[in-house]
């Protein structure tokens, strides 16, 4: 491919096009709640807290008080909203004082009060607070099995549910009888709001039975006494009256992110077409089907006429085989890099929208047909490096990456995949 950086930039302008429709700002601008007769109390967790605590602040005009919690590393100044770090994606200590910080916030109110929580993926480490009789030590053991499981993030959520005393609703029973708003940046395929950051003030609907369900079916291997906890827990205190004048709205998700993206692209004369908003699976297996199309729409102009760009969302999985680094992005990319091997006329780029992909400071990394070709030339070997989920390091060697920083908001993977000849590229 001629015209390699041209392609990137193409393809990065298709990224910042699907973050800027998440933008918290404008979506909280759009929500904003009627204003309480007594007290505002902002509460709030995930990737995207702190943007959205600081456009909230900025946007209410009577007085507010609270706190959020983001990963350790992106605070930053929130006017009168307090901003206190946690553990992701793992949690520590820092995740249970924040879950009882948040628990005060909203403790002691009347029916004239607001509580305005506002919530992103990520929360469900960033908020730990284990159940009766369990411990920190056993939080922290099922989010390490949880996150090499290979299961989705809905599973995953749905376990951590009925682990804990304020995810699945409970923080909004904290609050009765004030009036709770949530506000959802949403990072779930399907944009179930009881499933992003295991949804603290959204009432679930799933039972400790589902919970063992999952630990079944992905043969996760967690201590006896927290398969003995989910077995012997009942949850009836969520079946409470406040869940009936509470609202929940999703602001921002991967649908209109790669709407916006799909239209930047039609913008500059490249067909578009979603995918899909909510794929989830392994994340080496989705890139092989992505490759198959992406390789018959190269070949044959069909089921699309190239030039044309892919895009899809959602949120894939890695089942852990080795200890190297990456992400699902970037293992998806991997996967995908190999497929394409050879073929000139088809680019990607993979990306998390809070710009942070797995273990490292990337969002995601860029391959094309050349990718297998310059990881050898760099002594890498691209199936062991798969085998070892060690993607970072291949594209890493090869100034493959994509970096932004932290973006502000969390609507989860986002992928374009660009096919068409290659003096298309060179003149992207």
């Amino acid at each position: 491919m001629a015209a390699l950086p041209d392609t990137r930039a193409f393809l990065s302008d298709l990224f910042r096009a699907a973050v800027a429709a998440a933008d918290p700002y404008e979506a909280i601008k759009s929500n904003l709640p009627p204003q309480p007769k007594g007290r505002t109390v902002v509460v709030g967790a995930g990737k995207a807290s702190v943007a959205m605590a600081r456009a909230f602040d900025a946007l209410w005009e009577r007085p507010l008080e609270g706190v959020v919690v983001t990963k350790h590393g992106t605070a930053a100044p929130c006017g009168r909203i307090e901003v206190i770090e946690a553990s992701h994606p793992v949690p520590d200590e820092a995740s249970l004082e924040a879950s009882r910080r948040l628990l005060d916030a909203v403790s002691n109110l009347s029916e004239d009060d607001l509580v305005l929580t506002l919530i992103s993926g990520g929360g469900s480490s960033l908020l730990a607070l284990p159940s009766d009789g369990l411990t920190l030590d056993d939080e922290i053991a099922v989010a390490r099995t949880l996150l090499s499981s290979g299961a989705p993030i809905s599973a995953m959520n749905t376990v951590r549910t009925h682990l804990s005393k304020i995810k699945g609703g409970r923080l909004a029973i904290a609050a009765s009888p004030a009036k709770v708003v949530t506000l959802i940046v949403s990072d779930i395929p399907g944009d179930d709001p009881v499933l992003v950051a295991s949804g603290p003030t959204v009432l679930s609907r799933s039972t400790p039975e589902d919970a063992l369900a999952v630990i079944e079916r992905y043969g996760m291997a967690l201590p006896g006494h927290i398969i003995q906890h989910l077995q012997e827990a009942t949850d009836t205190d969520l079946d409470h009256p406040c869940f009936r004048n509470n609202e929940v709205k999703i602001i921002a998700s991967a649908r209109a992110s790669m709407e916006a993206a799909a239209a930047l692209a039609r913008q500059r004369d490249v067909s578009a077409v979603i995918l899909s908003d909510a794929i989830e699976g392994e994340a080496r297996e989705i890139a092989k089907v992505h490759a198959a199309i992406a390789k018959e729409v190269a070949s044959n102009d069909r089921p699309f006429r190239k030039p044309v760009v892919m895009l899809s969302g959602g949120e894939s999985t890695v089942t852990l085989h080795g200890k190297g680094k990456g992400g699902r992005n970037t293992e998806f990319l991997l996967s995908l890099a190999i497929e394409i091997a050879e073929h000139g006329d088809i680019a990607a780029l993979a990306a998390d929208t809070d710009g942070i992909d797995g273990s490292e400071d990337n969002a995601g990394a860029f391959v094309d047909g050349g990718t297998v070709t310059r990881l050898r030339a760099a002594g890498l070997d691209p199936h062991g490096l798969l085998v070892s989920n060690d993607a970072w390091t291949g594209f890493n060697s090869t100034s493959d990456l994509f970096v932004t920083g932290p973006t502000g908001t969390n609507v989860n993977d986002f992928r374009a995949i660009l096919i068409g000849s290659s003096d298309m590229h060179d003149n992207l």
